[in-house]
């Protein structure tokens, strides 16, 4: 794949991502597990939402890093546009009134969630922080199930931390990993980062 495909590939995965991050908060049945953990940190610290996000996604980045799956220019504009994104489609959003229509969207929210990180990832220019620090594991646990340990990880941490956790949040965690296996497969696309001694693409 050339740059202009693999650039095309990051912007609109990213997009997608961030539209289904929205969904799942629209929804108000539970956030990802590692939201949950950032929240637990910003309440046991009283830090800011913002600044906890960050040192905690340097921390999974630099993990990742250890395990020799290199950070790239997606990892950067991952962070920056899903979060961009989230911002202006919750504003065109609302959590509906009734119990049926929020159990909807987070029903719509997974194939959403799935095909952008399939994306973003298929474009192999570096992984997010919670989507790196998974595929530090695999080999040799496969990233379907490495991605529900980071997530439910935190989803625990976060909850004994004093943050709420959801039936999202339970999705998230045993859902959206083999989702995300089934849509790359789908679309043929390798969802691995480079290594420090591999480039990305």
């Amino acid at each position: 794949m050339d740059w202009l495909g693999r650039s095309c590939l990051l912007l609109g995965g990213c997009v997608v991502l961030g539209s289904g991050v929205a969904v799942l908060l629209a929804a108000d049945l539970g956030s990802d597990g590692y939201s949950t953990l950032v929240n637990g940190i910003a309440l046991q610290s009283g830090l800011s939402f913002w600044i906890v996000n960050l040192a905690v996604g340097a921390a999974f980045v630099a993990l990742a890093a250890a395990r020799r799956v290199r950070p790239g220019i997606g990892t950067v504009v991952q962070i920056g546009l899903v979060g961009v994104t989230v911002s202006v489609v919750l504003g065109l959003m609302s959590t509906p009134g009734t119990l049926p229509a929020r159990i909807g969207l987070l029903a719509v929210a997974f194939p959403v969630l799935a095909l952008g990180i399939a994306g973003y990832l298929g474009s192999r220019t570096g992984a997010g922080p919670a989507e790196g620090a998974a595929l530090a594991w695999d080999p040799p646990v496969p990233f379907r199930w490495s991605y529900s340990a980071v997530q439910g990880g935190g989803a625990l941490v976060g909850w004994l931390l004093g943050a709420t956790i959801g039936a999202g949040t339970i999705a998230v965690i045993v859902l959206l990993g083999p989702l995300v296996d089934i849509a790359a497969r789908t679309l043929r696309l390798d969802i691995h980062q480079g290594t420090a001694e591999e480039p990305a693409a």
